[in-house]
């Protein structure tokens, strides 16, 4: 009985460090998967009752597999922007989109995403999309407060494959000559760009009708290539302007000078721009250079930009997706959440270093980055294995050790085994 006892026993540690060997050799093999955690053996004796004092029943060892997912691994700089990485706890929402397109939602510390062929972020397997929910140009959720995955879309960074940027502001410095004689006329082309991007061109004429007193009239929008071709019809103005004394400026009227256009030709929606030239020295009246009845021109500046087309996406910290295009505009499109777990220890892992929720683990929570217990994001950044490969040998070395032990057992009863058949012979 004990002889046979003694043979499990070494059987069931056999199997413990043979399944201990499968997770150091697991742990080695992921060593360089990013965001991998690492697996240990964790062993538990197995007794068996003694019901008589003369004789021991040996009872032998269970193992069972540990990961302690919630642990930090290291961050390191990635060159591509959509790589990601968690400083602290929480995982990327990702989600498998099947043939009927029901989406089933995982969630990982993996955060090497790139785009495919149609702009989406996916994993480097290509079978799980990274998801996020759009945002407004402030960085604002579209569709309000976003606690369910169900509210959750895969994020497509070509999205907006362009973007154009309306002028709303003329900044004006400028000096308009004092020795001008009434009647006398000085002007300025500005170039301004319309929703769609494009460009269109407005004169300002001042006009002298009195002593420190002018009259700006607005042109039509024309062509910039083209002043006689009409873009945009002009609904601003005139302007009555009155300086001090001084040469500063005292008083516009109306005031603010809003410039409005109507009509515009490109089919792009009416133009409003705000002429500022009320601030301090903005816009003054002094001698002329050299007698020459002209606007001294110190400072222009238009906002607004032409159609771009995008370029590239970068990764905030704050999880906000942002697009940019080569007329130097940028505009968030998309947020990434952080799911939180109470017990990350006990998700279900699944290939492609994914994780399901459980029982043990509990619900997610959809957090923003660096809410609560939820992790900063890093953009151009992954979160390396947790994998040592120093400790994983020295497990390896105690694991071997303890299972040429147990083998030799198992010799060692079978040889006693032996001897007591020999001796009932």
């Amino acid at each position: 009985m004990s002889l046979g006892s003694a043979i499990n026993t070494a059987v069931s540690a056999l199997n413990a460090q043979s399944q201990a060997i499968s997770m150091i050799s697991d742990n080695i093999a992921n060593s360089s998967t990013v965001g991998y955690k690492a697996t240990t053996a964790s062993f538990s004796s197995l007794v068996t009752q003694n019901y008589s004092s003369s004789a021991y029943a040996s009872g032998g060892v269970s193992v069972t597999d540990s990961r302690n997912v919630g642990f930090q691994g290291l961050i390191q700089k990635s060159t591509v922007s959509t790589n990601l990485a968690l400083d602290g706890g929480g995982f990327f929402v990702v989600a498998q989109v099947g043939k009927n397109g029901r989406e089933d939602f995982a969630y990982t510390r993996n955060g090497e995403f790139s785009a495919d062929k149609d702009g989406y972020l996916v994993s480097t397997s290509g079978d799980y999309y990274l998801m996020g929910y759009r945002v407004d140009a402030d960085g604002n959720s579209i569709a309000g407060d976003v606690t369910n995955v169900n509210d959750l879309s895969q994020i497509d960074v070509d999205v907006v494959s362009g973007l154009a940027q309306a002028s709303s502001v003329i900044e004006l410095a400028a000096g308009l000559p004092a020795d001008a004689a009434v009647g006398d006329t000085v002007t300025l082309d500005v170039q301004f760009y319309d929703s769609l991007g494009v460009a269109h061109e407005t004169t300002l004429t001042w006009e002298k009708t009195g002593a420190n007193a002018w009259e700006m009239t607005v042109g039509n929008a024309t062509d910039p290539d083209d002043a006689s071709i009409v873009t945009g019809t002009s609904a601003s103005g005139p302007f009555a302007i009155n300086f001090n004394s001084d040469g500063t400026l005292a008083t516009i009227v109306p005031s603010p000078a809003e410039l409005s256009f109507t009509g515009m030709t490109t089919g792009a929606a009416d133009v409003n721009l705000t002429l500022d030239i009320e601030d301090e020295g903005a816009l003054t009246q002094y001698a002329s250079d050299d007698g020459v009845i002209e606007l001294q021109l110190d400072g222009l500046d238009v906002d607004g930009a032409k159609y771009g087309a995008f370029t590239s996406v970068e990764v905030s910290s704050d999880g906000l997706v942002t697009a940019y295009f080569d007329n130097g505009l940028t505009l968030p499109i998309y947020k990434i959440p952080v799911a939180t777990f109470t017990n990350p220890n006990g998700l279900q892992a699944l290939s492609d270093n994914v994780f399901l929720p459980s029982v043990a683990s509990g619900d997610y929570i959809l957090r923003d980055s660096g809410d609560g217990n939820a992790g900063l994001i890093r953009g151009s950044s992954v979160e390396s294995s947790t994998v040592d490969i120093a400790d994983e040998f020295s497990r390896m070395i105690i694991a071997q050790q303890a299972y040429s032990a147990a083998s030799k057992v198992v010799t060692t009863a079978d040889e006693m085994i032996d001897t007591l058949i020999s001796a009932i012979r």
